[in-house]
Order: C-alpha cells, then sequence, then structure tokens
C-alpha cells in the first residue's frame, strides 16, 4: 500500500512538472523556428513561412519577385501599400487583406481575393488567425489619425503570435493583448516618438521577442536598434534581423 501511495505521488509530480516543462520547451522551440522563417525585407516589408504558407506584410521595395498565398496591408501610405510590388508576388490564388479605405487601391488587381479589416476584427484563412488591432499616432495625428482605422496584425502560427504593430506610435490598447514575438517601427519621424517607446510597446505587449523594423530607410538608424536592444536587455530578447 506504502509503495502504492509512493507511485501515486511521482506520478503527479511527473503531470505537474515534468509535462508542463516539456511544452515550454517545446513551444519556445516554436517560436525560435518561426523567428527563423521572418525575412525582414526593409521599412516595414516582411516575409513569413510558415504553416506551409508564403505571407507578406506591407511589400514595398522588393528585390525580386515570388508567389505569396497572403499579403497583408496596414495601410494606404504607399511605403505600405505599394502596387507595383503587390504585383511582384500575386498570383490568381492570393488573397489579400488590407483596412476598407485601402479597397479602392487594390481592386483591379488579379488574386483570388481582397478581404477588408478593422481594428478588432479577425479572420482564419486556413489554419492562419488573423486579427487586426488598432495603429495610430497619438500625438503625431496628421500622420496616420485612429480614425481612419488602420490596422497592425496579430497572426496565430502554429501556436505562435506574430505581431506586425504597422506604423503606430505606442497606444493604449497595445496593453490589450499579448504575442509571443513583436515586429515595432523604431523611425520616430512618423511612427514612436523615441526608441525607448518602442521598447516599452515591446513590454506592452508581452513580447518574448522583439525585432524593430521601419527604420534606415527614411528614418532612424542601426544605432537605434542597437539602443533598443539595450533597452530591453533582460526583459524581452531582441533579435536585429538584416535587410534580405
Amino acid at each position: 500500500m506504502k509503495s502504492i501511495l509512493i507511485l501515486r505521488r511521482l506520478l503527479v509530480i511527473i503531470v505537474v512538472f515534468i509535462i508542463p516543462e516539456n511544452l515550454i520547451k517545446s513551444q519556445n522551440q516554436n517560436i525560435t523556428d518561426m523567428v527563423n522563417n521572418i525575412h525582414w525585407l526593409g521599412q516595414a516589408a516582411v516575409k513569413i513561412n510558415a504553416a506551409g504558407k508564403v505571407i507578406y506584410i506591407d511589400p514595398y521595395k522588393l528585390k525580386k519577385e515570388d508567389q505569396a498565398d497572403i499579403v497583408l496591408i496596414t495601410h494606404g501610405h504607399n511605403d505600405h501599400l505599394s502596387l507595383s510590388d503587390i504585383r511582384k508576388i500575386i498570383t490568381g490564388e492570393s488573397i489579400i487583406v488590407a483596412p476598407v479605405d485601402c479597397h479602392a487601391k487594390l481592386q483591379d488587381l488579379d488574386v483570388a481575393e481582397i478581404k477588408t479589416i478593422s481594428p478588432g476584427q479577425s479572420l482564419t484563412l486556413d489554419n492562419i488567425l488573423v486579427s487586426a488591432v488598432p495603429a495610430y499616432n497619438v500625438i503625431k495625428t496628421n500622420f496616420h489619425p485612429k480614425g481612419n482605422k488602420w490596422v497592425g496584425y496579430v497572426l496565430t502560427v502554429d501556436g505562435v503570435k506574430i505581431y506586425h504593430a504597422g506604423d503606430t506610435e505606442r497606444i493604449p490598447e497595445m496593453k490589450n493583448f499579448s504575442c509571443d514575438i513583436a515586429m515595432l517601427p523604431l523611425g520616430q519621424t512618423y511612427t514612436m516618438n523615441s526608441v525607448k517607446e518602442a521598447a516599452d510597446a515591446a513590454i506592452d505587449v508581452k513580447a518574448k521577442i522583439a525585432i524593430p523594423i521601419h527604420y534606415g530607410l527614411y528614418e532612424g538608424t542601426d544605432e537605434d536598434a542597437e539602443e533598443f536592444k539595450r533597452l530591453l536587455k533582460d526583459k524581452v530578447d531582441v533579435i536585429i534581423k538584416p535587410v534580405e
């Protein structure tokens, strides 16, 4: 009887400690794998290979043609909605997702479907959950007004949540959602007001890993990326991606 009780206690220890630890390790590996599948293409342009799909966000100044399954547009500014770049990657099977006021610019493209989305809305494309979150300026409101209902995206892919902030300052809504990987703008002319603000935003969204974007072309520098990493030391892991 005593040996049975000991065995039961051991089983409880295994269930409570070992299995969750294995799950945590597995999830951390999924996040690491996802980071490796994220490619920064300059400005806010990102390519993600995940769940058997090729996903582009805000393609701009692309160096080569490709075949995208999903194209996500955060707003209508030319460095985020670039028709010439979108045409380099779409096929007749591609799906484009964009804010409502972008539809008119996109409607003549030869794709499978154009879906519109607003902050707070979500849709599922195959096994990828696409959630739109607000993206706007609090101080520099003439650049990205809240009323335009432009967006950032939180993608849930293979159990990993990936946040692309779009063009935004640090906004209160960032505390209302979480992600594993956050891609945040470092440019301080049109988006964040300082590198520290971008670092604080990474903490707001409870990111495990942060990737700086939207710098080095029109605004922001490599030194800003290093400062971003320094500010988040021991808080959030920062991966500085080279432009591909």
